[in-house]
């Protein structure tokens, strides 16, 4: 697994902890560039792994406006470099997405038949990565995800710090989206991983909810009396202007999970109310 001291990568090693059945091999940045392909390959012959995990990415939306290479390097030409080294060890390979691909101006939840459009680099580069993977491994997993959230800093975790010193917050209500629990999120993956249901897939927590309904609930969970108040994309923009441009609609559809399997995701409430409990809040 690359990527490991991530959100995602800390839920699989969870998910993992304690098989007899898998032996994980973690890497980060300080273990194995992925960037460099030469480094890549030695490393997948040295393992020869069964799967490769690839939970590394440049998720820095803004920065990816400006640090465009860099961006391109990790998102794009790291899976590639991943996806080849699976093709040459005979490994599976699981790819993680996001919702940035699409345009985010949708008004219906997005299937993996829908047809993308980044409007951000990061959105960009992710799609590159998911064509690079397409292209150079037979046996791939790519998971789209959405609003991740799990052992490391997250948007509930900012919005706990922030009710320690303010009444009242202001968060944004024109964005829709469906918050995903990296535990959710690893719990599929361990579903997928044994299978040959290959392919493209949406994996998010079930229902929807705007940042500013998030809030609430995140408050709500932990009996924090904070108000928030929703305020529009445009308005927060005023106060802390972003570089790259958000989606207002991020909602997607976890269709193929339905037509081919019977796995569902949690409720994003459910999953909240799990993460909030296990996190001591």
């Amino acid at each position: 697994m690359t990527g490991c001291n991530g959100q995602l990568g800390r839920a699989i090693n969870r998910v993992f902890e304690g098989s007899r059945e898998y032996e994980l091999v973690n890497t980060d940045v300080g273990e194995l560039d992925i960037t460099n392909v030469d480094e890549v390959l030695r490393l997948a012959w040295e393992v020869k792994p069964w799967a490769i995990i690839n939970c590394a990415a440049h998720t820095a939306v803004d920065l990816c406006e400006t640090d465009v290479d860099n961006a391109y390097r990790i998102n794009a030409i790291g899976p590639r470099n991943l996806s080849v080294a699976a093709q040459e060890v005979g490994a599976k390979l699981v790819q993680v997405s996001t919702d940035y691909v699409f345009a985010g101006d949708g008004t219906r939840p997005y299937t993996e038949f829908d047809k993308t459009g980044p409007k951000s680099m990061y959105g960009a580069t992710k799609l590159a990565g998911e064509e690079f993977v397409k292209e150079f491994s037979d046996r791939h997993f790519i998971i789209r995800t959405a609003w991740l959230y799990g052992d490391g800093k997250n948007f509930a975790r900012t919005m706990l710090r922030l009710s320690e010193t303010h009444d009242k917050v202001r968060v944004v209500n024109d964005q829709i989206g469906s918050p995903t629990s990296a535990m959710e999120l690893a719990k599929m993956i361990a579903y997928l991983l044994p299978t040959d249901n290959y392919g493209l897939f949406h994996g998010t927590c079930e229902g929807i909810c705007s940042w500013a309904d998030f809030a609430r609930e995140v408050f709500r969970l932990a009996g924090k009396k904070t108000e928030v108040e929703g305020i529009s994309t445009e308005e927060y923009g005023k106060d802390c202007p972003t570089a790259a441009p958000r989606p207002a609609y991020s909602v997607l559809d976890n269709y193929m999970l339905r037509l081919t399997t019977d796995y569902t995701f949690a409720s994003w409430e459910e999953a909240i109310a799990d993460y909030m409990r296990e996190s001591g809040f």
